[in-house]
C-alpha cells in the first residue's frame, strides 16, 4: 500500500531521540490503521482508483505519530499522495520539486478569511495536462494557521477555500470551534465540490468506520 502519511511516521519514528507518548500507548496496534487490533479497518477500505487528483499532506511535528491522525485515511484511499514534515525555513528538496512539478497544478486547501489577500478560488479549473494536488495543512487550527503564515514556499498557490454545510462530526480530538472541520472532513468536501465522487465517496465511508471503531476502542477502555 502507498501510503505517505505511515511511511513518513515510520522515517520520523526510526530518527527520533525519544519516543511519542500517545494515550494508548501499550495497546496492540494494527501498523496500518493504527486501531487496536481487535477493532482493524483495513479489510474495509476502498482505493479510489479513478481518482484523476493527487493529495500532499504537510505535516505538524507530531501528526504522523497521532492514532486520531486522520491525514493517513486520505493517503489510504486517493492512490497518488504524498507526505512531508512542515518546515518554515528549510523544507525539503522533495517537497519544492513536488511544488515546482509541471505535471501537477498545486492548490492551497484553507479558509479563505485566514487568507490575507491571496488569490481565492471556490472551485478547481482544471489546467490542461495537469494533476490538482491538494495541499492540505495537517495539524491543530493554531499549528495549521501558523504552517500557512509561515510557509513562503506557499505563498503563491491559489487558496482553496470551501464551505461545508454542515458541522463537523469529528469527535476525535475536540476543535475549538464547533464549525472548524477535521483534514479528513475538509478532503472529503473538496472531492465532492471538485468533480471526485468516488474518492469523496470512499473517503467518507473510510472516516466513518474509523471514527466509529476509535470511539469504540475508547470506551472500551483499549485506547
Amino acid at each position: 500500500m502507498n501510503n505517505s502519511v505511515l511511511q513518513l511516521r515510520q522515517v520520523l519514528l526510526a530518527n527520533a531521540t525519544r519516543p511519542f507518548n500517545a494515550r494508548g500507548g501499550r495497546l496492540i496496534r494494527c501498523e496500518t490503521c493504527l486501531l487496536a487490533t481487535s477493532l482493524c479497518i483495513c479489510s474495509s477500505r476502498l482505493v479510489a482508483h479513478d481518482c484523476q487528483s493527487a493529495v500532499l499532506m504537510l505535516m505538524s511535528h507530531n501528526e504522523p505519530f497521532k492514532p486520531s491522525n486522520t491525514g493517513r485515511l486520505i493517503a489510504d484511499i486517493v492512490p497518488d499522495n504524498y507526505a512531508f514534515k512542515w518546515s518554515r525555513t528549510e523544507p525539503e528538496d522533495a517537497l519544492l520539486a513536488l511544488l515546482a512539478d509541471p505535471s501537477y497544478q498545486p492548490i492551497l486547501v484553507f479558509p479563505a478569511e485566514e487568507a490575507d489577500g491571496r488569490q481565492i478560488i471556490e472551485s478547481v479549473q482544471r489546467e490542461e495536462n495537469k494533476k490538482p494536488l491538494y495541499v492540505f495543512l495537517d495539524g491543530t487550527w493554531r499549528e495549521a494557521k501558523r504552517m500557512f503564515r509561515r510557509s513562503p514556499y506557499l505563498d503563491n498557490l491559489p487558496v482553496l477555500s470551501i464551505t461545508p454545510n454542515a458541522l463537523s462530526d469529528y469527535r476525535l480530538r475536540v476543535a475549538p470551534f464547533e464549525n472548524q472541520l477535521g483534514t479528513v472532513e475538509v478532503a472529503t468536501i473538496v472531492f465532492a465540490q471538485n468533480g471526485e465522487a468516488q474518492a469523496a465517496e470512499n473517503l467518507q465511508a473510510h472516516f466513518l468506520d474509523f471514527r466509529s471503531a476509535y470511539l469504540k476502542g475508547k470506551n472500551r477502555k483499549v485506547d
